[in-house]
């Protein structure tokens, strides 16, 4: 496995290294000691799933606050997409940049988001399936968001926000300026 990181300290970009045969491949896709060495001690606790049947489905930006905040190993089962954290740690040198990076079943990368990050997708391949350990278990009561289009970002997206696909709940998320303090 190799571990590249990025522009911003802490958000790794995950390569496993893939043995190829007539029958497909095999990749070792986690290993503990490595993920400590390279990432940090931290324990993953639950794994979700999403499916996305169309392209230009977008999830996120979403996050949890402290003491819930979680980290995730995000990976690509089906499909492709563009992965997103944005730094929302206050005081980082990073705050309110982002690592954008494309994660698909043919490619095999992971991201690695750690806590104090917001972390979105938009699939690029209609039925794309999305893997992702955290480290804390989900809580309403601690879950935050930031618009996914917010300007002040700067991400470029693969879709227009008109037509994006979106759950209510994305739609109404604000800007990161307009987070509480």
């Amino acid at each position: 496995m190799d571990f590249i990181e990025t522009d911003i300290d802490g958000v790794i970009v995950i390569a496993p290294k893939r043995i190829g045969d007539g029958r497909g491949h095999f990749a070792e896709t986690f290993r503990r000691d490595l993920f400590r060495e390279k990432c940090g001690a931290y324990d993953f606790v639950q794994d979700n799933q999403s499916l996305s049947v169309e392209a230009g489905t977008v999830r996120g930006l979403h996050f949890q606050v402290e003491p819930k905040a979680q980290g995730k190993l995000v990976s690509c089962l089906a499909g492709a997409l563009l992965d997103v954290a944005v730094d929302i740690r206050p005081g980082s040198p990073g705050f309110g940049r982002h690592v954008a990076v494309e994660l698909s079943s043919d490619n095999g990368l992971q991201l690695w988001v750690p806590p104090g990050f917001a972390h979105g997708f938009c699939t690029l391949a209609p039925y794309t399936l999305v893997a992702y350990k955290v480290t804390d278990y989900y809580s309403k009561e601690h879950e935050r968001g930031i618009s996914w289009c917010d300007p002040g970002l700067g991400i470029s997206w693969p879709v227009e926000p008109g037509r994006a696909t979106l759950s209510d709940k994305d739609r109404a998320l604000p800007e990161l300026s307009g987070l509480p303090g």
